[in-house]
C-alpha cells in the first residue's frame, strides 16, 4: 500500500456520517491530512482555497449524489482543469446503474466504491486508484 501520509484527502459527501466513516477508514490506513466538503460546489471552493497551502488537496474521494454539484460534475470539472486533471479521484456511491458507472469511467474516475462497503473493499479500490495514477509507487 502507498504511504497515505503523502496525500491530503478531500472527502466530499453531503452526509456528515459518511464523511466520518471515510475519514476513519483513511486514518486507519495511515492518512492524516483531510479537508471535508458537503457537495461538488463546496469541494471546488476548498480545492482552490487550499492550493499551495499546508492542506493542498492531492486526492479526492467523493459521493455521487449531492445537491448543487454532483460527484460526476466535480469529476468532470477536475478532469477539465489544467491544474488538477491528474489528481486521483475515487467515487464512493450507492449508484449501481451500469450507465452511470460507465459515464464515470469515461470521465476518467480512478476508482468506484459501491455502498455499502467494508474496509477491505475500500482499501482495495484506493490501492487500485493509486496504482492507476502512480504506477511506479
Amino acid at each position: 500500500m502507498y504511504d497515505l501520509k503523502k496525500f491530503s484527502f478531500l472527502i466530499v459527501d453531503d452526509m456528515s456520517t459518511m464523511r466520518k466513516i471515510v475519514k476513519k477508514l483513511l486514518r486507519d490506513l495511515g492518512a492524516d491530512k483531510f479537508v471535508e466538503a458537503v457537495d461538488g460546489k463546496d469541494a471546488l471552493k476548498k480545492i482552490v482555497e487550499n492550493k499551495g497551502g499546508p492542506h493542498e488537496i492531492t486526492f479526492i474521494i467523493s459521493d455521487w449524489s449531492m445537491p448543487n454539484a454532483t460527484g460526476l460534475d466535480l469529476l468532470k470539472t477536475i478532469r477539465g482543469s489544467e491544474n488538477f486533471k491528474e489528481m486521483p479521484f475515487v467515487m464512493v456511491t450507492a449508484e449501481q446503474d451500469v450507465a452511470q458507472i460507465q459515464e464515470a469511467i469515461a470521465s476518467d474516475v480512478d476508482g468506484y466504491v459501491i455502498k455499502p462497503f467494508d474496509s477491505d473493499s475500500f482499501k482495495k479500490r484506493l490501492s487500485l486508484a493509486l496504482k492507476k495514477r502512480f504506477p511506479q509507487g
